[in-house]
């Protein structure tokens, strides 16, 4: 051990740092993409997508990152040239991957908060073909306080209005020269929303109405859906990952190897986007709508089942919950037998995404705690499994057991402790009283039909499900005397009786 950690410190002493002088790389991409955020998510998804499409089939994409806040990364970036490391980790077909790649197409990071006229320089760029953007859900918002004037807006709408208005200007509104604006922040209707706002910056700054008729008729706006998880620099074992390079990497980056880009768009944006040409699960489609409800109902809903029915029964992760031969099969049997019933897509697409879904649940490079995704429970059922549940009994006249059996362990789990110990519940402060006072009941039978009955949890009142209140008490009656697992069995006995 203490030769093993003397190696490594000279290792360490001896790397070299990265940048295009010490690691040979091609010569930088002409400017093809603006990019408003340099933060792991997009480096470790957009940057590698084109990586993949400039290697593959030469499409010969340079990237201008621009770091939309006053702080950030841009300098650390622009230190390694815009090179740094890829590392991806992950389940596939049963199987481990790994692989690593060095990311090359960053051309440029502009600070715009620093070198504003460089920033505006690069509506200028002649090749200039894609916005792309991820500034989190918060980033595509109206700031009124924003003016032209300022140098530069505080908002990434903003910003990116003057960068449109800058380009309208310098090509003389040419309709030749709009771009392909493909956000990629995590809210429905991303592109649409980002549209609105930028047209009430055109006339809130009076901008006229030739420009705005550029913007709408010379630009195109997709909406997306995006999906990998990236867990981003993994400080503590750095030396683990550098001791692989032959260079000293302060970008590194790290995340699975699940990849899913759904971009809204025609045959015009699949010539502009060609993946088609490549190995990447990059699909370009009339509508993602489809697409979004399958993530949010598979992935995002076996989560939100998996969570107190698996912090009840003892598990602390992701990984467990899905090891474990009760908590795994229940999670599995769940999804495959009523939640992809009620989708309207392929069944056989449904399917191999789930068990996409279940590879990257039993990533052993991904540590992802059950108490982290705990936030917001209530919330999450509605959106997530609630549709799923209602749609089922819907369909086929019967409660779904398992989805049943995941809400009763939801409201047990709500009550803050089990078996002498404390849950990690965290909730609006509203709902938290809500269900502390309906745990203060004094029958079981009150304290459901209080929450069941309460529609700003769940949208409607539940009470009015039929048979529904009385198999979610069959359910706490049986996992309060014998248990999560004997209880479920003992629950799904009775209720098929």
């Amino acid at each position: 051990m203490v030769a093993e950690i003397f190696w490594l410190l000279i290792i360490k002493v001896k790397r070299m740092k990265l940048n295009r002088n010490t690691v040979p790389v091609s010569d930088k991409q002409p400017i093809k993409v603006i990019q408003f955020g340099e933060g792991n998510f997009l480096r470790a998804f957009v940057e590698y997508a084109f990586q993949r499409l400039n290697d593959e089939i030469a499409f010969n994409a340079g990237i201008a990152v621009i770091q939309p806040l006053s702080e950030g990364l841009i300098n650390k970036l622009n230190d390694q040239d815009g090179l740094y490391t890829l590392f991806l980790k992950g389940i596939k077909d049963g199987k481990t991957v790994q692989e690593k790649h060095l990311i090359s197409n960053i051309v440029k990071g502009v600070d715009p908060h620093v070198n504003f006229d460089v920033y505006c320089d690069l509506a200028k760029e002649l090749g200039l073909q894609f916005i792309i953007s991820n500034t989190t859900e918060a980033g595509i918002a109206f700031n009124d306080s924003d003016t032209f004037d300022m140098q530069p807006p505080s908002s990434f709408p903003g910003k990116l209005t003057r960068l449109l208005y800058e380009r309208f200007q310098y090509f003389n509104g040419d309709h030749s020269k709009g771009l392909t604006i493909i956000p990629c922040e995590l809210i429905n209707y991303n592109a649409d929303t980002l549209k609105h706002i930028i047209l009430q910056y055109v006339v809130k700054w009076e901008l006229g109405e030739v420009f705005k008729t550029w913007l709408l008729e010379a630009n195109t706006f997709h909406n997306t859906l995006v999906d990998r998880i990236v867990p981003g620099y993994p400080k503590d074992t750095i030396e683990q990952y550098n001791a692989q390079l032959g260079y000293e990497d302060r970008m590194l980056v790290t995340a699975e190897n699940f990849f899913l880009w759904v971009i809204e768009g025609g045959s015009e944006l699949k010539k502009k986007l060609p993946f088609s040409n490549i190995d990447l699960d990059v699909k370009i489609v009339d509508d993602m709508q489809p697409y979004r409800t399958r993530k949010v109902r598979i992935l995002n809903g076996a989560h939100t089942v998996m969570v107190p029915l698996s912090l009840l029964y003892g598990n602390e992760t992701v990984k467990e919950t899905m090891d474990d031969p009760f908590t795994g099969a229940f999670v599995r049997e769940a999804v495959f037998g009523e939640i992809i019933p009620t989708l309207e897509m392929d069944r056989d697409e449904l399917e191999n995404f789930a068990i996409d879904i279940f590879d990257r649940f039993r990533n052993p490079f991904i540590k992802h705690l059950l108490s982290s995704i705990a936030l917001n429970s209530v919330s999450k059922f509605k959106v997530r499994v609630l549709p799923s549940l209602l749609t089922y009994i819907e369909n086929t006249g019967q409660l779904p057991k398992r989805l049943v059996f995941a809400l009763a362990c939801l409201i047990r789990f709500y009550k803050g402790e089990w078996n002498g110990a404390q849950l990690p519940v965290r909730d609006d402060k509203q709902e938290m009283a809500s269900f502390i006072e309906a745990w203060n009941m004094t029958s079981i039978e009150g304290t459901v039909s209080k929450i069941l009955g309460n529609i700003d949890f769940w949208g409607t009142d539940l009470t009015q499900v039929e048979k529904l209140e009385q198999a979610v008490i069959m359910a706490l009656e049986e996992m309060e005397a014998n248990g999560i697992e004997v209880g479920f069995k003992n629950y799904s006995s009775k209720l098929i009786a």
